[in-house]
């Protein structure tokens, strides 16, 4: 080769070369380029700085978090831009225990009590809800409210339920403690003067031996929960419209993300079908990190064998995955709460049933959660851990209690040494004048020891237990948290025991990540982690205390994806899917309940009646009450 064509090579090399540099420069320029800006807003990051003012997101993650004008000389052409007009944001709030795929399958079917502020609100409800009700459908009341909330102070009596909705099947649920039938739901279930009471409950009678149509859980809520399942389902297209209804509601209140603990008549795989199916579609708006939950006494350990021969934890993506056992391990260890009720003492096979499962699922390395209230529970089950952590240790497993109201501080230690962690929901928010009346105010300062446990420094994630307990609604729970009050107002906690806003909040974040072995993925506005935020409706900081209960979100991000808008964002959001089937409560009343008058643009036609909703120029209202 001559010195030419040496050169011309050469030439031909380096421009080769600097072209392909620059392509890679322009690629990670593009990389780099956000595909959307959050700007001007009070961002709570759980990070340093702890507060900032833009964030930047780009391929589903926070890219970039600081003030306005160095994010926003960040954005590129293709840029989304979006002017938080000064509101307070925070990072998406992960519930560390509910059921929600449960929930999602029955949402359109229920009527939601929550947040309804008086009786007569919610009897009015039941009773234009019957009207509307197709045979052989019920009107149900499942769970997310107490008689502390209504303006009356008390629960519905079996005459007014019977007097609203005459002819309709109705089923009304009442915590872990009873649920209520008038006289057609009970013909539908074939309850009759030789029904036997199931173990664990009763069947109410009056003197001539007939159901009156109260049940009465005692000691455990069997009897609550086979009853309702004996009610019609809804199709499976109906189904996927109510998951996706559920999902929407959880996203208004700035829910990105639940670890779902399984429940009662919750069977896998065939209940998981339906938001699988919505996850393979693309439509899921929650993420969701799933426990499997055993469904039948005695053959608790056939199906841990079973399940981990077909799937492992972590199976999945960020939206859906399989994140471990519980939060039923066996049934000999169930001690549910109802503090109307005494409390119950564990079968003495408990510690052998428990070990085996424990066993199995420790040396599978399979993360377990344990429903647990009452630190004598409690106390037995950690002699069963230590134990099988002696042969097979724990090390490094994500395991937790779920709710432990009663546990004592030598317990939260013994979680502390193994490694465990405890997930917290706001139960005595609604059980709370129930436990003081048993227990005494005393005992019930302490009930969980929240405080207690962070000292300690174990793991401790905030929740709900909804949909069958409490509400869903976050903010309850965070005005739980920060003022020690039940729904009622009751005022159960000292300073002592009660946490600041940020200890609150990080509790519903950070902390819950912990539980889905997902630390340090979410629950901070900081590069790197997943881009799930909330913009609230008012300052979560600084509104008065009795306002967060008030609190909802105006838009709602997942993975850099805008869910959920309303307001000023409601442009920015997927427009709302019409509710299926027609006659579903969630189409006229929707679920948690706010105050004041409020808009549907799906309510019915000016001027229609509906026993005691009216509608005026300004669409769906109520007194008192807008439950749309």
């Amino acid at each position: 080769m001559n010195r030419r064509e040496f050169l011309s090579v050469v030439g031909v090399s380096v421009g080769a070369t600097v072209g392909l540099a620059q392509a890679q420069e322009r690629k990670t320029e593009a990389r780099m380029t956000p595909d959307s800006i959050l700007h001007n807003a009070k961002i709570a990051t759980n990070g340093a700085p702890p507060f900032v003012e833009a964030v930047a997101m780009t391929d589903g993650k926070i890219s970039a978090a600081g003030t306005n004008d160095e994010i926003l000389r960040r954005r590129g052409p293709g840029t989304a831009v979006i002017d938080a007009n000064g509101r307070t944001v925070i990072p998406g709030l992960n519930d560390s225990h509910m059921h929600p795929i449960r929930g999602g399958l029955n949402y359109n079917m229920e009527l939601r009590w929550d947040g309804v502020p008086s009786l007569a609100d919610a009897l009015r409800m039941l009773q234009a809800q019957a009207v509307i009700t197709p045979p052989p459908q019920w009107v149900r009341v499942v769970g997310g409210w107490t008689e502390f909330q209504f303006a009356e102070r008390r629960m519905p009596t079996l005459d007014e339920i019977n007097a609203a909705a005459p002819d309709t099947p109705v089923f009304v649920l009442h915590l872990y403690d009873r649920a209520m039938l008038n006289g057609a739901a009970l013909r539908a279930v074939g309850y009759t003067k030789d029904t036997p009471a199931p173990p664990g409950g009763e069947i109410q009678k009056n003197r001539q031996g007939t159901p009156t149509g109260l049940l009465i859980a005692r000691p455990n809520a069997n009897i609550l929960y086979s009853t309702l399942a004996k009610g019609p389902r809804l199709s499976r297209g109906d189904q996927m419209n109510s998951t996706r209804q559920f999902m929407r509601e959880l996203n208004r209140f700035g829910i990105t993300s639940v670890i779902d603990a399984g429940g009662g008549f919750q069977n896998y795989p065939d209940d998981y079908e339906v938001v699988k199916e919505l996850h393979r579609r693309g439509e899921l708006t929650v993420r969701l990190a799933y426990n499997l939950f055993t469904q039948k006494p005695k053959q608790e350990l056939a199906d841990f064998q079973q399940w981990t021969g077909v799937t492992r934890p972590g199976e999945g993506d960020d939206l859906y995955r399989m994140n471990g056992a519980g939060e039923m391990l066996v049934y000999s260890a169930a001690d549910f709460e109802d503090f109307l009720e005494p409390r119950p003492d564990m079968v003495p096979v408990m510690e052998e049933e428990l070990k085996a499962v424990i066993r199995h699922l420790a040396k599978h390395r399979w993360p377990f959660r344990l429903h647990a209230t009452y630190d004598e529970t409690i106390t037995r089950a950690l002699k069963v851990y230590e134990d099988v952590n002696r042969e097979i240790p724990f090390a490094g497993l994500h395991w937790f209690f779920d709710h432990c109201e009663t546990i004592s501080d030598r317990n939260i230690e013994r979680v502390k040494a193994l490694g465990g962690g405890i997930a917290v929901q706001d139960r005595m928010a609604f059980q709370g004048e129930y436990f003081v009346a048993r227990y005494g105010a005393r005992q019930a300062e302490r009930t969980p020891p929240i405080r207690r446990m962070l000292e300690l420094g174990v793991p401790v994630g905030a929740g709900t237990d909804a949909t069958r307990v409490s509400s869903y609604n976050p903010f309850v729970v965070l005005h739980w948290l920060i003022t020690g009050k039940t729904v009622g107002g009751t005022a159960l906690y000292r300073e002592g025991n009660r946490l600041d806003r940020m200890e609150a909040l990080r509790l519903y974040t950070v902390g819950s990540s912990w539980f889905s072995s997902e630390d340090g993925k979410k629950g901070a506005i900081i590069p790197g982690q997943l881009a799930d935020l909330s913009v609230l409706s008012a300052d979560y900081f600084s509104i008065p205390d009795d306002q967060l209960k008030h609190l909802e979100s105006v838009l709602t991000i997942v993975g850099g994806r805008i869910v959920f808008g309303a307001g000023e964002f409601a442009r920015l959001a997927p427009a709302p899917l019409p509710v299926s089937p027609d006659w579903s409560p969630a189409k006229t009343y929707g679920g948690y309940a706010r105050t004041g008058l409020r808009r549907r643009d799906d309510a019915p036609a000016i001027g229609a009646k509906v026993h005691g909703w009216g509608l005026g120029e300004s669409g769906l209202w109520s007194l008192g009450c807008d439950c749309a």
